[in-house]
């Protein structure tokens, strides 16, 4: 198996790899991924450099005030659609790629849950995973 994580949108059009593996993989419960998956969550690897990820094919950008007040930079495929990655104003090194944009999503492998506050009793998470009601510290 390769040690690169590659994926994309829907149609192909955007494309990215990083070769590193992920800091931080989570389920995030907030309004703001609730509202942009149409379900109770959306899921993330986040990388550490967003300069050693890369990214084929143009996205567009949408600039919105999440849960925490911080700007995120939400980037989808403007052909299909697909929500593709999503960068930080206040972290700009960082970036997360949605775990369904994956060539392989069984390499996701989330260990907490954030904003837990905004769960939805019907998006039930697993118990094993440590939830968070907010974003953790760090």
């Amino acid at each position: 198996m390769s040690t690169s994580y590659t994926g994309g949108c829907a149609c192909g059009a955007v494309r990215y790899e990083a070769k590193a593996a992920p800091i931080f993989e989570n389920h995030c419960q907030c309004r703001d991924c609730q509202k942009r998956s149409g379900t109770g969550h959306t899921s993330y690897l986040t990388f550490a450099s967003r300069a050693d990820m890369k990214i084929t094919g143009k996205a567009t950008d949408w600039h919105v005030a999440g849960d925490s007040g911080n700007e995120n930079i939400h980037s989808f495929c403007p052909i299909c659609g697909t929500p593709v990655y999503l960068g930080f104003a206040t972290k700009p090194d960082l970036i997360a790629v949605h775990a369904s944009s994956l060539d392989d999503p069984s390499r996701f492998n989330p260990t907490v849950v954030t904003y837990g506050v905004r769960g939805l009793a019907w998006d039930t998470m697993d118990s094993a995973l440590q939830t968070f009601e907010r974003m953790p510290p760090g």
